[in-house]
Protein backbone atom coordinates (compact mmCIF):
# COMPACT_ATOMS: atom_id res chain seq x y z
CA UNK A 1 0.00 0.00 0.00
CA UNK A 2 1.34 3.06 -1.05
CA UNK A 3 -0.12 6.18 0.69
CA UNK A 4 0.74 9.70 -1.12
CA UNK A 5 0.60 12.64 1.26
CA UNK A 6 1.28 12.69 5.25
CA UNK A 7 -1.75 14.80 6.66
CA UNK A 8 -4.70 14.13 8.39
CA UNK A 9 -6.00 11.38 6.21
CA UNK A 10 -2.51 9.64 4.99
CA UNK A 11 -1.48 9.36 8.57
CA UNK A 12 -5.02 7.81 9.60
CA UNK A 13 -4.83 5.02 6.72
CA UNK A 14 -1.13 3.96 7.53
CA UNK A 15 -2.04 3.80 11.17
CA UNK A 16 -5.25 1.97 10.68
CA UNK A 17 -3.23 -0.16 7.89
CA UNK A 18 -0.82 -1.10 10.21
CA UNK A 19 -3.28 -2.17 12.90
CA UNK A 20 -4.47 -4.62 9.80
CA UNK A 21 -1.10 -6.10 8.98
CA UNK A 22 -0.38 -4.34 6.01
CA UNK A 23 3.13 -2.41 5.78
CA UNK A 24 2.25 0.82 4.25
CA UNK A 25 4.74 3.26 2.25
CA UNK A 26 3.79 6.58 3.60
CA UNK A 27 5.62 9.56 0.72
CA UNK A 28 5.45 13.12 1.97
CA UNK A 29 5.61 16.21 -0.31
CA UNK A 30 6.84 18.24 2.49
CA UNK A 31 10.24 18.55 5.21
CA UNK A 32 7.74 17.57 7.85
CA UNK A 33 4.54 15.29 8.61
CA UNK A 34 1.06 16.63 9.31
CA UNK A 35 0.36 18.95 6.43
CA UNK A 36 -2.73 21.29 7.23
CA UNK A 37 -3.78 19.18 10.25
CA UNK A 38 -0.82 20.11 12.54
CA UNK A 39 -1.82 24.75 11.10
CA UNK A 40 -5.53 23.86 12.30
CA UNK A 41 -7.14 24.59 15.84
CA UNK A 42 -7.61 20.75 15.66
CA UNK A 43 -11.27 20.65 16.15
CA UNK A 44 -12.71 17.49 14.54
CA UNK A 45 -16.50 17.60 14.15
CA UNK A 46 -19.52 16.39 12.44
CA UNK A 47 -22.84 17.99 12.30
CA UNK A 48 -25.97 16.37 14.91
CA UNK A 49 -27.65 14.58 12.35
CA UNK A 50 -27.59 13.08 8.54
CA UNK A 51 -30.60 15.75 8.15
CA UNK A 52 -28.51 18.49 9.50
CA UNK A 53 -25.38 17.73 7.06
CA UNK A 54 -27.86 17.88 4.30
CA UNK A 55 -29.52 21.25 5.35
CA UNK A 56 -25.88 22.64 5.61
CA UNK A 57 -24.49 21.02 2.72
CA UNK A 58 -26.90 20.48 0.34
CA UNK A 59 -25.00 19.42 -3.12
CA UNK A 60 -23.17 16.94 -1.25
CA UNK A 61 -22.98 12.98 -1.82
CA UNK A 62 -25.36 11.50 0.05
CA UNK A 63 -23.01 8.54 0.33
CA UNK A 64 -20.32 10.24 2.15
CA UNK A 65 -22.33 12.23 3.97
CA UNK A 66 -23.79 9.44 6.02
CA UNK A 67 -20.78 7.56 6.12
CA UNK A 68 -18.93 10.66 8.25
CA UNK A 69 -22.00 10.83 10.10
CA UNK A 70 -21.97 7.26 10.96
CA UNK A 71 -18.26 6.56 11.52
CA UNK A 72 -17.23 9.57 12.89
CA UNK A 73 -18.10 9.11 16.81
CA UNK A 74 -16.23 5.60 16.74
CA UNK A 75 -12.93 7.34 14.77
CA UNK A 76 -12.76 9.38 16.99
CA UNK A 77 -12.09 6.98 20.25
CA UNK A 78 -9.98 5.46 17.72
CA UNK A 79 -7.98 8.91 17.66
CA UNK A 80 -7.94 8.81 21.27
CA UNK A 81 -6.72 5.10 21.74
CA UNK A 82 -3.47 6.29 20.15
CA UNK A 83 -2.89 8.60 22.53
CA UNK A 84 -3.93 11.76 20.55
CA UNK A 85 -4.46 14.49 23.32
CA UNK A 86 -7.95 15.86 23.96
CA UNK A 87 -8.11 19.56 24.94
CA UNK A 88 -11.92 19.62 24.71
CA UNK A 89 -14.32 16.76 24.48
CA UNK A 90 -16.69 19.58 23.01
CA UNK A 91 -16.93 21.15 20.14
CA UNK A 92 -19.06 24.30 21.90
CA UNK A 93 -21.29 24.62 19.03
CA UNK A 94 -24.67 24.09 19.19
CA UNK A 95 -25.14 22.86 15.45
CA UNK A 96 -22.00 19.98 16.06
CA UNK A 97 -20.45 17.31 18.12
CA UNK A 98 -16.51 16.44 18.17
CA UNK A 99 -13.82 16.75 19.99
CA UNK A 100 -10.68 19.43 20.31
CA UNK A 101 -7.03 17.86 19.98
CA UNK A 102 -4.04 19.48 20.58
CA UNK A 103 -2.87 19.69 16.76
CA UNK A 104 0.52 18.70 17.62
CA UNK A 105 -0.02 16.22 19.92
CA UNK A 106 -2.62 14.54 17.04
CA UNK A 107 0.17 14.43 14.92
CA UNK A 108 3.23 13.16 17.07
CA UNK A 109 0.19 10.53 17.87
CA UNK A 110 -0.45 9.41 14.30
CA UNK A 111 2.85 9.77 13.29
CA UNK A 112 3.97 7.51 15.77
CA UNK A 113 1.47 4.45 14.73
CA UNK A 114 1.68 5.61 10.98
CA UNK A 115 5.68 4.31 11.15
CA UNK A 116 7.89 6.07 8.64
CA UNK A 117 7.29 8.89 6.95
CA UNK A 118 9.63 9.39 3.85
CA UNK A 119 9.67 13.38 3.44
CA UNK A 120 10.47 15.12 0.36
CA UNK A 121 8.69 13.01 -1.87
CA UNK A 122 6.07 14.12 -4.43
CA UNK A 123 3.92 11.78 -6.64
CA UNK A 124 5.48 12.94 -9.42
CA UNK A 125 3.67 14.26 -13.21
CA UNK A 126 4.71 11.20 -15.50
CA UNK A 127 1.55 10.09 -17.11
CA UNK A 128 3.64 6.65 -18.08
CA UNK A 129 4.48 6.26 -14.93
CA UNK A 130 3.92 2.44 -13.29
CA UNK A 131 0.80 2.91 -10.80
CA UNK A 132 1.42 1.27 -7.55
CA UNK A 133 -0.81 -1.85 -7.05
CA UNK A 134 -2.91 0.07 -3.89
CA UNK A 135 -2.22 4.05 -4.41
CA UNK A 136 -4.36 6.19 -1.70
CA UNK A 137 -4.29 9.74 -3.42
CA UNK A 138 -4.39 12.54 0.18
CA UNK A 139 -2.28 15.31 -0.50
CA UNK A 140 -4.44 17.93 0.57
CA UNK A 141 -6.29 19.03 -2.98
CA UNK A 142 -5.86 22.14 -4.47
CA UNK A 143 -5.71 25.00 -2.20
CA UNK A 144 -2.60 26.12 -3.46
CA UNK A 145 -3.84 26.39 -6.83
CA UNK A 146 -6.78 28.04 -6.31
CA UNK A 147 -5.73 30.81 -4.08
CA UNK A 148 -3.40 31.75 -7.40
CA UNK A 149 -6.09 31.24 -9.81
CA UNK A 150 -8.22 33.53 -7.73
CA UNK A 151 -5.96 36.35 -6.43
CA UNK A 152 -6.87 35.14 -2.83
CA UNK A 153 -4.93 34.37 0.29
CA UNK A 154 -3.25 30.95 1.46
CA UNK A 155 -4.34 29.38 5.31
CA UNK A 156 -3.22 26.19 3.98
CA UNK A 157 -0.08 24.17 4.10
CA UNK A 158 1.86 25.34 1.10
CA UNK A 159 2.74 21.95 -0.44
CA UNK A 160 -1.16 21.39 -1.45
CA UNK A 161 -0.45 22.32 -4.98
CA UNK A 162 -3.21 19.74 -6.30
CA UNK A 163 -0.60 16.84 -6.87
CA UNK A 164 -3.44 14.12 -6.00
CA UNK A 165 -5.92 15.69 -8.23
CA UNK A 166 -3.29 16.01 -11.46
CA UNK A 167 -2.73 12.64 -10.65
CA UNK A 168 -6.07 11.10 -10.50
CA UNK A 169 -6.87 13.06 -14.05
CA UNK A 170 -4.20 11.55 -15.73
CA UNK A 171 -5.67 8.67 -14.81
CA UNK A 172 -9.23 9.44 -16.43
CA UNK A 173 -10.43 10.04 -12.67
CA UNK A 174 -14.14 11.89 -12.75
CA UNK A 175 -14.37 15.48 -10.37
CA UNK A 176 -17.58 16.28 -8.17
CA UNK A 177 -19.24 19.77 -8.33
CA UNK A 178 -18.10 22.54 -6.44
CA UNK A 179 -14.61 22.54 -8.04
CA UNK A 180 -14.34 25.98 -7.29
CA UNK A 181 -15.69 26.46 -3.80
CA UNK A 182 -13.65 26.28 -0.57
CA UNK A 183 -13.26 26.48 3.02
CA UNK A 184 -11.89 29.28 4.42
CA UNK A 185 -11.86 32.53 6.49
CA UNK A 186 -11.07 36.35 5.84
CA UNK A 187 -7.84 37.20 7.58
CA UNK A 188 -5.88 40.27 7.64
CA UNK A 189 -5.81 41.99 4.14
CA UNK A 190 -1.94 43.09 2.69
CA UNK A 191 0.06 44.77 3.31
CA UNK A 192 -0.71 42.77 6.64
CA UNK A 193 1.81 39.97 7.14
CA UNK A 194 0.75 36.76 9.25
CA UNK A 195 2.64 33.05 9.90
CA UNK A 196 1.04 30.30 9.95
CA UNK A 197 0.89 30.14 14.50
CA UNK A 198 -1.65 32.71 13.35
CA UNK A 199 -4.16 30.93 10.98
CA UNK A 200 -6.41 30.00 13.46
CA UNK A 201 -6.84 33.19 15.83
CA UNK A 202 -5.86 35.96 13.37
CA UNK A 203 -8.97 35.38 11.76
CA UNK A 204 -11.29 37.95 11.49
CA UNK A 205 -14.52 35.91 11.91
CA UNK A 206 -16.99 38.60 12.82
CA UNK A 207 -18.73 39.31 10.05
CA UNK A 208 -22.38 38.69 11.70
CA UNK A 209 -21.51 41.66 13.84
CA UNK A 210 -20.53 44.25 10.69
CA UNK A 211 -21.61 45.97 7.95
CA UNK A 212 -19.82 44.58 4.74
CA UNK A 213 -18.64 46.21 1.95
CA UNK A 214 -16.36 44.93 -1.47
CA UNK A 215 -13.97 46.92 -2.63
CA UNK A 216 -16.43 49.46 -4.81
CA UNK A 217 -18.45 50.39 -2.18
CA UNK A 218 -21.48 47.82 -2.47
CA UNK A 219 -22.80 46.34 0.35
CA UNK A 220 -22.87 42.29 0.91
CA UNK A 221 -25.48 41.10 2.95
CA UNK A 222 -24.27 38.27 5.49
CA UNK A 223 -26.95 35.58 5.32
CA UNK A 224 -28.27 35.08 8.89
CA UNK A 225 -28.10 31.42 8.84
CA UNK A 226 -24.11 31.78 7.89
CA UNK A 227 -23.05 30.45 11.40
CA UNK A 228 -19.34 29.67 9.70
CA UNK A 229 -19.12 32.72 7.76
CA UNK A 230 -17.76 30.75 4.93
CA UNK A 231 -20.57 31.42 2.57
CA UNK A 232 -19.40 35.35 3.27
CA UNK A 233 -16.15 34.31 2.62
CA UNK A 234 -16.82 32.86 -0.64
CA UNK A 235 -19.04 36.17 -2.05
CA UNK A 236 -15.74 37.64 -1.27
CA UNK A 237 -13.82 35.97 -3.19
CA UNK A 238 -16.47 36.37 -6.03
CA UNK A 239 -16.23 39.92 -6.00
CA UNK A 240 -12.56 40.46 -6.19
CA UNK A 241 -10.93 38.40 -2.90
CA UNK A 242 -11.03 41.81 -0.59
CA UNK A 243 -13.96 43.28 1.68
CA UNK A 244 -13.91 46.00 4.39
CA UNK A 245 -15.72 45.23 7.87
CA UNK A 246 -17.25 48.15 9.42
CA UNK A 247 -17.94 47.76 13.19
CA UNK A 248 -19.60 50.19 15.32
CA UNK A 249 -18.57 50.64 19.15
CA UNK A 250 -21.09 48.96 20.52
CA UNK A 251 -20.24 45.36 18.74
CA UNK A 252 -16.29 45.83 20.17
CA UNK A 253 -16.92 44.11 23.32
CA UNK A 254 -18.92 41.26 21.55
CA UNK A 255 -17.38 37.58 21.76
CA UNK A 256 -15.88 35.52 18.92
CA UNK A 257 -14.12 32.20 19.10
CA UNK A 258 -11.05 34.10 19.47
CA UNK A 259 -11.69 36.49 22.02
CA UNK A 260 -13.46 39.94 21.81
CA UNK A 261 -13.83 41.78 18.32
CA UNK A 262 -11.80 44.12 19.45
CA UNK A 263 -8.96 41.77 20.01
CA UNK A 264 -9.55 40.21 16.86
CA UNK A 265 -8.93 43.95 15.62
CA UNK A 266 -6.20 44.48 17.06
CA UNK A 267 -4.94 41.32 16.07
CA UNK A 268 -4.88 43.03 12.33
CA UNK A 269 -3.60 45.58 13.33
CA UNK A 270 -0.68 44.08 14.71
CA UNK A 271 -0.18 42.39 11.53
CA UNK A 272 0.33 45.96 9.76
CA UNK A 273 -3.23 45.46 8.55
CA UNK A 274 -5.26 48.29 7.31
CA UNK A 275 -7.51 49.19 10.37
CA UNK A 276 -9.13 52.74 9.62
CA UNK A 277 -11.38 54.90 11.95
CA UNK A 278 -15.08 55.82 10.50
CA UNK A 279 -17.36 58.07 11.47
CA UNK A 280 -18.84 58.20 15.43
CA UNK A 281 -16.37 55.84 16.23
CA UNK A 282 -16.68 53.02 14.16
CA UNK A 283 -13.51 51.20 12.71
CA UNK A 284 -12.79 49.60 9.26
CA UNK A 285 -10.37 46.47 8.67
CA UNK A 286 -9.75 45.70 5.15
CA UNK A 287 -9.89 41.70 5.08
CA UNK A 288 -8.75 38.61 2.30
CA UNK A 289 -10.36 36.08 1.55
CA UNK A 290 -8.41 32.95 2.42
CA UNK A 291 -8.05 29.56 1.58
CA UNK A 292 -8.26 26.56 3.51
CA UNK A 293 -9.14 23.82 1.93
CA UNK A 294 -11.16 22.90 -1.46
CA UNK A 295 -14.63 21.60 -1.75
CA UNK A 296 -14.53 19.76 -5.36
CA UNK A 297 -12.03 17.19 -5.53
CA UNK A 298 -11.71 13.66 -7.11
CA UNK A 299 -14.69 11.68 -7.32
CA UNK A 300 -14.64 8.70 -4.93
CA UNK A 301 -17.45 6.13 -4.10
CA UNK A 302 -18.70 4.89 0.15
CA UNK A 303 -14.91 3.09 -0.60
CA UNK A 304 -13.11 5.92 -1.37
CA UNK A 305 -12.23 4.28 -4.57
CA UNK A 306 -11.76 6.76 -7.25
CA UNK A 307 -14.19 7.24 -10.09
CA UNK A 308 -13.44 7.53 -13.69
CA UNK A 309 -15.65 9.31 -16.70
CA UNK A 310 -17.56 6.41 -16.94
CA UNK A 311 -18.70 5.94 -13.32
CA UNK A 312 -16.42 3.20 -12.91
CA UNK A 313 -13.96 2.42 -10.03
CA UNK A 314 -10.03 3.10 -11.44
CA UNK A 315 -8.36 -0.45 -10.23
CA UNK A 316 -6.08 0.09 -7.29
CA UNK A 317 -6.45 3.66 -6.97
CA UNK A 318 -8.51 5.71 -4.03
CA UNK A 319 -8.72 9.12 -2.57
CA UNK A 320 -9.41 10.55 1.09
CA UNK A 321 -8.99 13.72 3.11
CA UNK A 322 -9.54 17.33 0.63
CA UNK A 323 -8.43 15.30 -2.27
CA UNK A 324 -12.05 13.27 -2.71
CA UNK A 325 -14.52 15.97 -3.15
CA UNK A 326 -18.14 16.78 -3.15
CA UNK A 327 -18.99 15.62 0.34
CA UNK A 328 -19.39 19.09 1.83
CA UNK A 329 -20.58 20.85 -1.77
CA UNK A 330 -23.13 23.92 -1.23
CA UNK A 331 -21.88 24.42 2.58
CA UNK A 332 -18.87 23.48 4.71
CA UNK A 333 -18.13 20.76 6.58
CA UNK A 334 -15.01 19.66 9.06
CA UNK A 335 -12.06 18.49 6.57
CA UNK A 336 -10.66 16.90 9.38
CA UNK A 337 -13.31 14.56 10.43
CA UNK A 338 -13.50 13.93 6.35
CA UNK A 339 -9.76 12.72 6.70
CA UNK A 340 -10.20 11.02 9.21
CA UNK A 341 -13.15 8.71 8.33
CA UNK A 342 -11.82 8.73 4.61
CA UNK A 343 -8.54 7.00 5.75
CA UNK A 344 -9.65 4.33 7.79
CA UNK A 345 -12.15 3.15 4.91
CA UNK A 346 -9.35 3.42 2.50
CA UNK A 347 -7.10 1.23 4.96
CA UNK A 348 -9.84 -1.22 5.63
CA UNK A 349 -11.41 -1.67 1.56
CA UNK A 350 -7.24 -1.72 0.66
CA UNK A 351 -7.02 -4.71 3.61
CA UNK A 352 -10.11 -6.80 2.70
CA UNK A 353 -8.67 -7.15 -0.85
Amino acid sequence: MYIAGAGMAGLCAAARARELGLDPAVFEKSDRPGGSMLLSSGVVWRYRSFDDFRRECPGGDLRLQRLIIERLDDALDWLESLGAPVVAAETRNPRTVGRRFDPRGLTEALTRAAGEVRTGHGLGSDPNKRLPEQLLLATGGFPVRLASEHALALRSNPWSEGDGLAFGLMRGAETTAGMGEFYGRAMPAPPARWSNDEFVDHAQLYGHLARVFDEAGHEIRVEANDWSENGLVQEIARRGGRAWFVVKPDEFGKRTPYGTVAEVIERARSDGGTVEERDAGSVAVHVVAAVTHTIGGLAIDHRTRVIDRQGMPIEGLYAAGVDAGGWSTGGYASGLAAALVFGLVAAEEIANR
